[in-house]
């Protein structure tokens, strides 16, 4: 593993090399913050060929980011996705530390050429990067991002694009500053990016006041009749079926932040969201206190993440997985006391 600031002699201002930035499948804030805040960085800093790469689409909510309209979605333009990562001579990986987070993208970045640059927060990294900036103590990788840009002293290009996409990242993954890895670096980062023009009202309103009709119904019908309550184990969990999917119009980005309501319930430790998404059935789990999230997604349901945010997933049957949510629940009741 080399030092990441190895690289500054390495991609100066005007390099020719061929620069991929890539991110998790189906963006949050904090993936797409962080791609397009290194984005308009690199420009910034005078090297031109970048291009961000995300594996599949996001959510509309994201797309009033700048640089939004320069982003290619592998899924939709797979040939170019696949000559983009075999012609690139670095590839920056943020956001995520294992290849499989990537989905089809990541054999093609485990094959490629390119040096590959991690940039991220999650316990666990799998190792395939030659360059790591990675740190559990960092609220984001939106932080990290504000991190690399002084490590390569160019505090002074940061200007209201870049902060703009940084601050979104920063914000969604602390929950607006709640989470416990809020610390007070983050809100000197956050402080010193509106200083450099962030809207703070304006991106929080982009990016929480914007739900369709659709998905207002959608959340209040999921909360309604589909949240059950488990009181021995503190846990509140919402199941949605294809058919729900299908009859609300989910898209993208409708579910972002469903799994969170759960925690509100007063002495809630554990919010839990199984979608049937087809394909395979996706989990969320959002804790508090001494529930490890990331433990549990990963002993049982083939997932990982933060202590108090992880996700997982199963290519059961949604009725099987629910079955198997329940079943194991009882190993893990110490935390949920």
């Amino acid at each position: 593993m080399r030092e990441i600031t190895e690289l500054r002699e390495i991609l100066k201002p005007g390099a020719s090399k061929k620069i991929v930035i890539t991110t998790h499948h189906k963006p949050d804030a904090d993936a797409l913050g962080s791609s397009l805040g290194l984005y308009n960085f690199f420009k910034a800093y005078g090297i031109t060929n970048v291009t961000v790469l995300s594996p599949t689409d996001y959510g509309a909510f994201l797309h009033w980011m700048p640089g939004n309209n320069s982003v290619i979605n592998y899924e939709e333009k797979t040939t170019l996705g696949e000559k983009l990562v075999a012609e690139a001579d670095y590839i920056f990986c943020l956001d995520f530390n294992a290849l499989k987070r990537i989905h089809k993208l990541g054999e093609l970045v485990r094959v490629s050429k390119a040096k590959k640059v991690m940039i991220d927060h999650h316990l666990e990294p799998e190792g395939f990067e030659d360059y790591r900036l990675w740190t559990t103590k960092a609220s984001s990788t939106c932080e990290l991002v504000y991190t690399f840009i002084h490590l390569w002293n160019g505090d002074k290009l940061v200007d209201k694009d870049i902060a703009s996409c940084i601050y979104a990242g920063i914000m969604t993954d602390t929950a607006s500053f709640k989470h416990d890895s809020t610390t007070p670096n983050t809100h000197r980062i956050a402080a010193d990016l509106i200083e450099k023009g962030v809207d703070s009202s304006k991106i929080h309103s982009l990016i929480y006041d914007s739900y369709s009709i659709e998905r207002m119904k959608f959340i209040g019908y999921a909360l309604y009749e589909k949240m059950e309550y488990l009181p021995e184990y503190k846990t509140a969990l919402i199941t949605i079926n294809s058919e729900e999917i299908k009859r609300f119009g989910v898209i993208t980005g409708d579910t972002e932040g469903l799994v969170n309501y759960g925690l509100s319930i007063a002495d809630a430790e554990l919010a839990v969201l199984i979608i049937d998404r087809t394909v395979r059935v996706k989990m969320s789990f959002r804790s508090k206190n001494g529930f490890p999230a990331n433990e549990f997604a990963r002993k049982h349901f083939n997932g990982g993440g933060h202590f108090h945010a992880a996700g997982g997933e199963s290519e059961d049957s949604l009725e099987e997985v629910i079955k198997k949510f329940k079943q194991v629940l009882p190993e893990f009741k110490q935390y949920l006391q």
